[in-house]
């Protein structure tokens, strides 16, 4: 009986149900369609070529899914609320014929189940289709073909699917629960009656309070265009980074708290306008709600704010990344030498000193011990930089348990010239002479010269103080050679930059050729030899993105003058004819133990740094790109999801509120479709301020993030803002959609409740 009448209340209440229904459906929907990643990487041919990064992206997108779980189910028990609402007399109606609460109980639960199970069914069906269809965006995402598409279903998303979605029940049902458990049949029988007490504030006030929080967001955005991002973490930067941060949210919530108001005042004094239809009637509804909803529309702009700049933001990068890898991987193989600088050297010398007088007991002094202890290091500034591939040959080779189980040596040496056929060192020296306390040229002496500061957040960071790396003529004209480009031709005055950084410092750069700017660099002056970077000779290192932020090439006797330290080592290496890319790449990615690189004396002068395959690095590029894309499309909809789903249940919680209002109304000779434009008007605002404001919020943070991501080659949204506006047409215009209807229906049904009487 009880299931029975439960099945009856979830057909005849399909209206209540159906926001919740929606919901649950989408989130079901998308939670088993990306947590399918994993095999859709396997059929897309993805795993071939990128091991691990199916495994990789199934377990982040498995711990995202949790946690937006748990937002969409307290959004549920948010929506549960108006099918409570709707319904407390209904409930109290049972007790009243003689159900003890615990069978009301039954019945809810009966019901939750019911609409949990379709809402189960639906988005597992949606799921299904769109995860094939997602097979090939995987496809097309990682550059990849399809060989063998076949219908596929997964069932370790659909375990997690289901976990989700049961747990999500279970907080609803014990918040439905709850509510009955602790209510009286009085109060249930008379909710209907029952309206939430507002409180209207009074109009001045609330457009002083409007404009206040007006001027608090443009603060806040003078402030972050000023300051912008904290780009080195510098606690200053922090600190006004979260004020700014303060500033924007206080503001934002006074601009909404006030705006109901602000707009009443304003409309009274239009007259024409005011008088003018349910203008007064729509008016004063709005500045009715301003006290229970300016809170939530704010916390809601934030939301937005959030899903445009996390979508735009992380499908940008990975546009970027993917463009940029071409330019970044010149060569083969790369390793990179870093050397010790002095303070670095004097530091290390320090702790070493310190360390080795606290296990002598403090006996001798701090140079002593560090010299005279047995395995102690001692640390030291090259006087000129090493043979990287000479040291190369240092390194060791480590074979695996397996590896020696089938007849290979536990240890050989690291031979990379067997595998190596063309290939080039180049050097790069510090721009501090020796003894100096200052770079002979830094970036923000070239930004003054030219009058081009740095975007807000990098002028002010160490950032700008650091001076360019420096390359001599020779060393660069062989680089030039070994990549087929012509040589230049410097002279004795001569100078030109490079870099394959983004244009934020290209542009510079460009400039302070172009325009012929003088150096001035130990008593010589110098002028550009090219007027512009060259950017595609200007790479030394496999890279996703851009990491020669800037190399001045100055004549060979003018560096050695200079008596620079060195600073980097790169080398770049072409596999041999007859060497696969395969077989070179698996024996220079073979494990192995690094060696020590030090001086005739025996002191460390460098560490080794980064290296990288040009097969690695797009392997690395397409993992990354996956991975961005997907997280920034699954939380970007989810949010949306959830943000729209509030506002709709709370657009027809105040549509229930106001159903006597709009049954007087229609008494009084207004026609339902009035009464309709009335309420879309109300709602248009509810759905279109928060949304107005998160676009707001975007553009300006944007501006700022593009400029600070131009740094390291550039970030455009033009390729992001149809998939940004995609999300936002199905679930935020889905979603008003839903709700104008599902309220044009409950007005009709409220005059015609009126007209029967």
């Amino acid at each position: 009986m009880l299931c029975k009448i439960a099945f009856g209340n979830v057909r005849r209440a399909g209206k209540d149900y159906l926001v919740y229904l929606l919901t649950l459906t989408l989130a079901v929907t998308v939670f088993y369609a990306f947590n399918t990643i994993s095999v859709q990487v396997d059929i897309a041919g993805v795993s071939a070529q990128n091991n691990g990064v199916g495994e990789l992206l199934g377990s982040v997108i498995s711990g995202l899914t949790v946690f937006l779980a748990l937002v969409m189910g307290f959004l549920m028990v948010y929506a549960n609320n108006f099918i409570m609402k709707r319904r407390k007399k209904e409930f109290g109606l049972y007790q009243v014929l003689g159900m003890g609460r615990g069978q009301v109980s039954a019945i809810m639960a009966l019901e939750t189940l019911f609409v949990s199970g379709a809402a189960l069914v639906l988005g597992l069906l949606l799921g299904l289709a769109l995860s094939q269809l997602m097979v090939f965006f995987t496809a097309s995402l990682f550059k990849t073909q399809i060989a063998d598409f076949h219908f596929f279903f997964s069932l370790g998303a659909f375990v997690t699917t289901v976990g989700c979605l049961v747990a999500i029940f279970l907080v609803t049902l014990i918040f439905n629960l709850r509510v009955v458990g602790r209510a009286r049949i009085i109060d249930l029988m008379s909710a209907s009656r029952q309206n939430e007490t507002v409180k209207t504030r009074n109009p001045w006030i609330s457009a002083a309070v409007f404009l206040v929080g007006l001027a608090a967001i443009i603060v806040a955005y003078v402030r972050l265009l000023h300051d912008g991002l904290p780009y080195d973490g510098q606690p200053e930067a922090m600190s006004a980074f979260l004020v700014t941060t303060l500033i924007v949210v206080a503001g934002t919530i006074l601009f909404f708290f006030g705006l109901s108001g602000f707009l009443l005042k304003a409309l009274q004094s239009a007259r024409g306008l005011y008088w003018r239809g349910l203008n007064m009637v729509t008016m004063r509804q709005l500045a009715a709600k301003v006290n229970t909803v300016s809170f939530s529309m704010a916390v809601i702009a934030m939301i937005l704010f959030l899903a445009i700049t996390s979508v735009t933001t992380g499908m940008s990068l990975a546009d970027t990344m993917n463009n940029t890898v071409e330019r970044g991987t010149p060569v083969d193989y790369t390793r990179c030498l870093v050397y010790f600088g002095p303070a670095v050297v004097d530091e290390m010398n320090a702790a070493e000193a310190v360390s080795a007088s606290a296990q002598e007991g403090g006996a001798a002094s701090d140079a002593e011990a560090v010299v005279g202890r047995t395995g102690a290091v001692r640390y030291a500034v090259a006087d000129a930089p090493v043979d990287v591939m000479e040291e190369s040959a240092h390194d060791v080779i480590t074979a695996t348990s397996d590896e020696i189980a089938q007849g290979a040596p536990a240890e050989q040496p690291f031979d990379l010239a067997s595998v190596a056929g063309d290939y080039i060192q180049v050097d790069g020296y510090d721009s501090t002479p020796r003894g100096a306390d200052r770079p002979v040229v830094t970036l923000g002496d070239l930004c003054r010269a030219v009058d081009m500061p740095l975007p807000a957040g990098v002028d002010t960071s160490s950032e700008s103080s650091l001076g360019l790396l420096v390359m001599t003529e020779s060393n660069y004209n062989d680089y030039l050679r070994f990549r087929g480009m012509e040589p230049i031709e410097l002279g004795e005055g001569g100078y030109t930059i490079l870099s394959d950084m983004g244009a934020t410092v290209n542009d510079i750069y460009n400039k302070v050729l172009g325009q012929g700017v003088e150096l001035q660099i130990d008593g010589r002056t110098l002028t550009p030899a090219q007027d512009r970077v060259p950017e595609d000779a200007s790479t030394f290192q496999n890279a996703m993105m851009g990491m020669n932020s800037g190399t001045i090439v100055l004549p060979d006797d003018l560096v050695a003058a200079l008596d620079l330290p060195p600073y980097y080592s790169y080398l770049m290496v072409n596999y041999a004819n007859g060497v696969s890319t395969e077989e070179g790449d698996a024996y220079v990615g073979a494990h192995r133990t690094y060696s020590d690189v030090t001086n005739d004396a025996g002191e460390s002068i460098a560490g080794w740094g980064t290296e990288a395959t040009r097969t690695n690095t797009y392997e690395s590029t397409d993992t990354m790109n996956g991975l961005i894309s997907y997280l920034a499309i699954y939380i970007g909809f989810v949010l949306v999801v959830a943000c729209a789903a509030i506002l709709t249940i709370q657009q027809l919680s105040g549509v229930a509120d106001a159903g006597a209002n709009y049954r007087i109304l229609a008494e009084l000779g207004t026609s339902t479709k009035e009464i309709s434009h009335s309420v879309l008007a109300q709602q248009t605002v509810f759905f279109l301020f928060p949304l107005l404001m998160g676009v707001a919020h975007s553009i300006v943070a944007l501006s700022v993030i593009i400029k600070l991501v131009a740094l390291f080659g550039g970030l455009t949204i033009e390729g992001t803002v149809g998939i940004t506006g995609l999300i936002f047409v199905v679930g935020y215009g889905g979603y008003f959609c839903v709700t104008y209807l599902m309220s044009k229906g409950m007005v009709r049904d409220f005059v015609r409740v009126r007209a029967s009487e």
